[in-house]
């Protein structure tokens, strides 16, 4: 059986990929990937790479789209397949260096519980806010991950380098997915590496924010077993 390794984004659990898992799991073999106690996306991977040995396909939304592009860069020969969903191929600007710092600064003074609610408007569509049920599933990821793990995931994110320069030599399956409405990482930066992977497929949801597997779980449902599938 295939193992796929789920790489969640800033804020997020398990819980980001859960319609996933209950669909794919009886055709191949799912893991989470870890994205906690580390303030580096070179971390984070090399812990992947370190525990995996054998092939696999790796997927990730935002944050983890970054790290599966980097367990890529340093494990071609484990990764046999790729999905970037809601993701970048770029490095930080200083203007979003300059957000994030100002996010763990409010943090700090005790108003992490404060910065969620302040993102909800850039992590779902105008459609999904109106949803309680998936607004108050958005809002219990981030205090599961907590207010240390945010501020790590804030370094590890502002500390990544720019990936575009390695994706011309990735020769594997590369499933691309974002939402239209998505204001963390817009259209055209999914469409960017689109067009760098020489394998690659791209996927544009209508009226659907960042958090795309939650929001559309059906539609990457399907992208992640057409990318199993293609392996």
């Amino acid at each position: 059986m295939i193992k796929l390794i789920l790489v969640p984004g800033l804020l997020c659990t398990r819980e980001l990929f859960k319609n996933q898992i209950h669909a794919l799991e009886n055709i191949c073999d799912i893991e989470i990937a870890n994205t906690l106690g580390m303030s580096s996306i070179l971390d984070m991977a090399q812990n992947i790479v370190r525990n995996e040995s054998s092939e696999f396909v790796i997927c990730g939304l935002s944050m983890g789209g970054y790290v599966a592009q980097m367990v890529a860069h340093l494990a071609p020969e484990k990764v046999i397949a790729m999905g970037l969903l809601s993701t970048s191929g770029r490095a930080d600007t200083e203007e979003k260096k300059k957000q994030r710092r100002a996010l763990i600064e409010l943090s700090k003074l005790g108003k992490f519980k404060g910065v969620t609610p302040r993102l909800l408007p850039s992590l779902l569509s105008t459609k999904a806010l109106k949803n309680d049920s998936l607004v108050q599933n958005v809002i219990e990821m981030a205090a599961d991950v907590g207010q240390a793990n945010f501020m790590l995931q804030q370094e590890a994110i502002m500390g990544r380098p720019d990936f575009r320069p390695f994706a011309q030599y990735a020769k594997i399956p590369v499933e691309i997915l974002v939402g239209d409405e998505d204001q963390l990482t817009p259209t055209y930066l999914s469409e960017e590496l689109a067009s760098l992977f020489s394998h690659s497929n791209l996927t544009i949801l209508p009226h659907i924010g960042h958090l795309t597997s939650m929001e559309a779980p059906d539609q990457v449902t399907d992208v992640l077993r057409k990318l199993v599938s293609s392996v």
